[in-house]
């Protein structure tokens, strides 16, 4: 099985559709606050867009996120990035998501070669004992049509966003659902796989294409 959830009037068809809002061709309404209606390890492919920040209890939501996926299930998170006005000032925001956060979501955080960086969190590293493991695959800025390449080299783009506010619009993440053993080759092999997006990512896309 394979969920297209946050996917509104727009689900893949050979997804699983939820979302917030009962639209034509979602197959389940719901806010994820509630237990997921499917069988443990159950899942192959996750996509949540943009609805992470809005949820109550964000360890409970990940915890069904992983108790319904396969080992191997790929999981794809896009999400406001924290930093900027549009999203740190919308009191329905109840999350924060930056290049941090997936150091979070697992207790052997690994570091893909290719995409977005994330910062050690040295001198506040401190990581208790998670009940999920999500490794990063693929880590994506998303920046401002103002920002966006090739307008600005990416050594550029990293000062930027590191000295002010409202330069990346939103991030994008791709993790591996870990439940067993997961060697690096196996690991590194899964980096560098194309996967399938869903639209509000391909939708970002095509914007900033057209812009430049």
């Amino acid at each position: 099985m394979k969920l297209d959830i946050g996917c509104g009037s727009f689900k893949r068809p050979d997804y699983y559709g939820i979302d917030r809002l009962s639209l034509p061709g979602i197959n389940l309404v719901s806010d994820l606050n509630e237990a997921l209606p499917f069988p443990d390890h159950s899942v192959t492919s996750v996509a949540v867009c943009r609805m992470l920040p809005y949820v109550d209890n964000l360890a409970f939501t990940l915890a069904e996120l992983y108790r319904i996926s396969k080992h191997g299930a790929i999981l794809t998170l896009l999400c406001p990035y924290a930093h900027h006005f549009r999203h740190s000032s919308n009191p329905y925001l109840k999350h924060r998501f930056d290049e941090h956060t997936p150091r979070y979501l697992t207790n052997r955080f690994m570091q893909p070669e290719e995409g977005a960086a994330c910062p050690p969190l040295a001198p506040y590293d401190y990581v208790p004992a998670l009940p999920y493991d999500f490794r990063l695959l693929h880590m994506e800025l998303f920046y401002e049509p103002a920002y966006s390449p090739p307008l600005y080299e990416p050594d550029e783009l990293e000062m930027l966003k590191e000295l002010q506010a409202n330069v990346v619009s939103e991030i994008l993440y791709r993790f591996v659902v870990v439940k067993g053993q997961l060697s690096l080759g196996a690991w590194q092999e899964l980096c560098q796989t194309s996967y399938s997006e869903p639209l509000a990512v391909q939708q970002i896309r095509s914007r900033l294409q057209e812009k430049t």
